[in-house]
């Protein structure tokens, strides 16, 4: 673990530390190494779990960026995580851990709905920053698992903070980027939010409504519905026809359409 530490104290820069000030990421107890590095620094390490817990450890901004980057899911124990998740003390670990190995665990989905209720601010942005990884990066979970997610965030307690407000914000943009069927979804969740008295739940609503509607997303969820029906479909021989029929609706559908 000495190397690792002395390759951090060796790469940072007063740059990089300047650079975290400016993103409101803390950087007493950091070295200024690029995210770039890091990446580059886990692949040559690869996956070392006892390395990863030592690092974590150790307090060190980039040492846990690094360490979530390295541990195996395989055999992160749930205490493990709650420990972690309990030590959040930026948007910036919080979302990294999310997002490269707390969504990865078997134990993602039930530590959203643990961690969700609770009060403490990275806590709770934590279930949201889990539930927009796993709808970022989980191809195989189904619409179901996601349908229950919308529920989580339109019954979810009203919460001013910028930092929880907007993680429930990307967890419900990029549900409802998966695929057609949890547009529409979203979209009635959006709705939903934005009928209710609360502003900060009225702007979640709003501000995710805006993207889920647009012509990018609809075009691309129309390029994804192609795509995947492209690979179901059987060519009929001899005269190059498909055996699925009837014209592709490639209109963009408002919420009022739902």
């Amino acid at each position: 673990m000495n190397d690792v530490v002395d390759w951090l104290a060796g790469v940072g820069t007063p740059e990089g530390l300047n650079s975290m000030a400016r993103y409101n990421v803390p950087s007493d107890n950091a070295y200024g190494v690029s995210i770039a590095d890091l990446r580059a620094k886990a692949r040559s390490i690869g996956r070392d779990h006892e390395l990863a817990l030592a690092l974590w450890d150790t307090s060190a901004f980039e040492a846990r960026i690094l360490a979530g980057m390295i541990a195996d899911p395989a055999k992160l124990a749930e205490g493990t995580m709650d420990r972690w998740c309990a030590e959040f003390d930026s948007w910036a670990i919080c979302d990294s851990l999310c997002s490269v190995l707390f969504n990865r665990t078997p134990h993602a989905w039930s530590k959203v709905y643990e961690w969700a209720p609770r009060e403490e601010e990275f806590v709770r942005r934590a279930a949201y920053a889990l539930i927009w990884a796993l709808a970022t990066h989980d191809k195989t979970a189904s619409d179901d698992v996601f349908i229950d997610a919308l529920k989580l965030i339109e019954t979810a307690p009203n919460d001013d903070r910028p930092l929880v407000k907007k993680a429930m914000n990307m967890a419900l943009r990029n549900i409802g980027k998966r695929n057609h069927r949890l547009n529409e979804a979203a979209r009635r969740t959006c709705v939903a939010l934005m009928a209710v008295q609360e502003k900060s739940r009225q702007w979640i609503g709003r501000h995710a409504l805006r993207e889920l509607e647009s012509e990018k997303v609809q075009q691309r969820l129309d390029r994804k519905r192609d795509c995947e029906a492209g690979h179901n479909t059987k060519v009929t021989a001899g005269n190059g026809r498909t055996e699925s029929g009837g014209p592709r609706e490639t209109k963009m559908r408002t919420i009022s359409s739902l």
